[in-house]
């Protein structure tokens, strides 16, 4: 049963109401926010914390098993959590946490040692996607929670991972389209009608498997395309067709997650286990285009927590280094912190760093985005931390900080008064 602990109810009215009034400016509707770059758009948040952390508005359990991070939009909540018998889809209110509703996604469990889903529900206007870690594909009624339609990645398409940890990705939708990565020799992209789960187009002359990270979507030369990042290749597809507009062989290892950055003409993809990141340069030639490599180093060798590219610096958490900051056009080494705080994900919002250490007491830390070094503006304990890591992003939305763990989402006040 799902409970919740209103610590602050007056102060969660208010925000509720500043929320509501704010509108669609305070959202984050999909994985990584507006644009699925990591950054938020907020400005007028606490530039330094109290000794114990921002205020804790509201605390919510009861949502179930996972890794799923959370979206926020028109003042509601969506996220994904299991049970013994389904995963599930679940809406709640942005002002107090109170379930809304309760959508059936698919099965639960997996044979990978982490179960539950761990994709970031997708929110349309009425419409929300998710997709289950066995490849359950739903569309939702947002206001309620009716299943307007549902796919299987596997069954319904034959799709094929790189690796057995399941699906992950966060579906995108591009205008009347859902599109998502089931991979595969039948075709690595797949664009449905999003109203009807009806296929549109199908990529033909690319058929990698899927790996773990999410589509973005980008007008490079002119071109509305698709970028992913594969088991073996960093590619862009034509948004009308699925035609393949140009790929780089990019080989990864064990499982490749971090969501590509889009920057102009460039593109920048990171992964772990010593991989290492690349910077591509898509240029036109002849009546198509062509990725040029412009580095490939292990400066930032990022397993899943993912970076966030901000003015001209590239900020994450680079395996064997630790928090590091990277020149986006160069590759260069700006700084690199490894001791003050542990391996972990990070958004961005309002000139700080948000950054989540993933084991331990799961301590979240506000940083200062700079190229000077790593300075902090302060840090808490996560209380009632679970025994898995928290691996779902850090999410800034309405003037809160939303912390997901397992069970357990946490609301936190860090907007200036």
């Amino acid at each position: 049963m799902l409970r919740i602990d209103n610590l602050f109810t007056r102060l969660a009215v208010l925000l509720g109401v500043a929320a509501a009034a704010h509108g669609a400016d305070g959202d984050w509707p999909q994985w990584r926010g507006p644009n699925r770059d990591g950054l938020s758009t907020e400005t007028g948040l606490l530039k330094k914390w109290p000794a114990k952390g921002p205020p804790l508005v509201w605390k919510t359990t009861g949502i179930g098993v996972g890794y799923s991070s959370v979206s926020v939009a028109q003042g509601r909540i969506f996220t994904m959590g299991e049970d013994s018998t389904s995963s599930h889809l679940r809406s709640l209110k942005a002002v107090d946490g109170a379930l809304l509703w309760s959508a059936p996604v698919g099965k639960p469990g997996g044979g990978d040692g982490y179960p539950g889903p761990r994709a970031t529900p997708t929110v349309d206007g009425d419409l929300v996607f998710a997709v289950g870690q066995h490849g359950d594909l739903v569309c939702v009624e947002a206001p309620t929670g009716k299943v307007k339609w549902r796919k299987n990645l596997e069954t319904d398409f034959h799709g094929e991972m790189m690796s057995g940890w399941g699906y992950a990705e966060s579906p995108l939708v591009d205008g009347d389209k859902l599109v998502c990565t089931p991979g595969g020799p039948r075709g690595t992209i797949l664009a449905l009608d999003k109203k009807t789960g009806d296929v549109v187009w199908r990529t033909k002359k690319l058929m990698d498997n899927a790996a773990y990270s999410s589509l973005v979507v980008a007008e490079i030369h002119g071109a509305r395309q698709y970028i992913q990042l594969t088991d073996a290749s960093v590619v862009g597809v034509g948004a009308s067709d699925g035609s393949l507009l140009w790929r780089a062989e990019r080989p990864g290892q064990v499982a490749v997650i971090p969501t590509p950055i889009v920057h102009d003409d460039l593109v920048y993809v990171a992964s772990g286990y010593s991989v290492g990141c690349n910077l591509f340069k898509i240029t036109t030639s002849g009546n198509g285009f062509k990725a040029q490599e412009v580095y490939a180093n292990k400066v930032m060798v990022n397993h899943h927590g993912g970076v966030v590219l901000v003015g001209e610096y590239v900020y994450g958490y680079s395996d064997s280094k630790g928090w590091v900051c990277q020149q986006f056009n160069t590759g260069g080494m700006i700084w690199e912190e490894k001791g003050k705080l542990g391996k972990g994900s990070l958004t961005y919002a309002d000139g700080n760093l948000y950054l989540r250490e993933e084991d331990g007491q799961g301590t979240v830390a506000l940083v200062e985005a700079a190229s000077k070094g790593y300075k902090e503006n302060g840090r808490f304990a996560q209380p009632d931390r679970s025994k898995q890591n928290s691996w779902p992003h850090p999410v800034v939305a309405g003037g809160k900080l939303f912390l997901r763990d397992q069970n357990v989402l946490l609301c936190y006040d860090v907007k200036t008064k």
